[in-house]
């Protein structure tokens, strides 16, 4: 694997029989703060499920996701939210 610092500009290698790629480590939060209970390192607090504190409102993947950071998890929490938001849906806007 060749590796290039893009601080430094110095390239490197790193003999290696595969890679795990890794979704970033800083949720991109910052415009929720104030709106929806997020943890100290900026991740949202989700209650049960996808649900945040303030109804209606739900969260997936990297935001609420502090340990896994992966793009299938985010993707099955995506799914995850879209369920719980319909059931919020149905439940608060019978037709």
């Amino acid at each position: 694997v060749r590796l290039h610092n893009l601080k430094s500009g110095k390239d490197s290698h790193v003999n290696a029989d595969g890679v795990f790629i890794a979704i970033g480590y800083e949720p991109n939060t910052g415009f929720l703060k104030g709106k929806v209970d997020l943890d100290s390192q900026g991740y949202v607090v989700t209650r049960k499920d996808t649900e945040t504190n303030v109804p209606g409102v739900f969260a997936a993947g990297d935001v609420r996701d502090h340990k896994y950071r992966q793009a299938v998890t985010a993707a099955a929490d995506g799914c995850m939210a879209a369920i719980d938001a319909d059931r919020f849906l149905a439940e608060h806007y019978k037709a």
